[in-house]
């Protein structure tokens, strides 16, 4: 299930948002390393919760010095949604070659069914989706189901129930220039059992 609310920051106030979190959030680019090869992740992130996350072999500290415009949108989008969530993943995309591949928000951390909600400011980059295929389809994606969908400035996108497990999604890099975007992924982390972090 997903829900998209355009607007849900009125144009004025993410402009002021925006130019904030660009110069207040402390960004940082994340080396990972993939088949003994490492690369800079082409885009800034920056987390914030009490406990750390770990995605893509990378993790990520706890944080809890949480910036007040960060702890006023987490209890807007929580009165909105009626989720509460502890933590938060910022990206920044600095241009039109920046993004995210294809994954899902599945962590163990994040639990069953993990609810996530992502807000964008600044420029509008598309959001793609793409529906798993079934086990007889032995992971080609050739003809599986698609979403495209373009996320403005202030628009919130809230994904829960069965999406995480059932489909992908990536912000792919563009052909035409595009100027800085923020989106930022309030989610709900659970202490791994064992107190093990992997």
């Amino acid at each position: 299930r997903i829900h998209l609310i355009p607007g849900f920051i009125d144009s004025e106030q993410a402009d002021w948002i925006f130019e904030q979190l660009l110069q207040d959030i402390p960004w940082g680019q994340r080396t990972h390393i993939r088949q003994e090869i490492s690369f800079e992740e082409p885009r800034l992130t920056s987390w914030y919760g009490e406990l750390p996350y770990t995605y893509s072999r990378i993790t990520m500290q706890p944080n809890p010095n949480w910036h007040p415009l960060l702890t006023m949108l987490k209890e807007r989008i929580e009165e909105f949604t009626g989720y509460t969530f502890n933590s938060l993943l910022c990206n920044l995309y600095r241009n039109e070659k920046d993004s995210v591949d294809w994954h899902s928000d599945d962590e163990p951390s994040l639990g069953k069914n993990p609810v996530i909600a992502s807000l964008s400011f600044g420029a509008t980059r598309t959001f793609e989706m793409r529906k798993k295929p079934s086990p007889e389809e032995d992971g080609d994606y050739t003809y599986v189901e698609r979403l495209r969908i373009p996320l403005d400035h202030g628009t919130l996108l809230v994904m829960e129930g069965a999406t995480q497990e059932d489909w992908q999604h990536r912000v792919p890099k563009e052909y035409h220039s595009r100027g800085e975007r923020i989106n930022l992924t309030f989610r709900i982390i659970y202490p791994e059992p064992n107190g093990v972090w992997k």
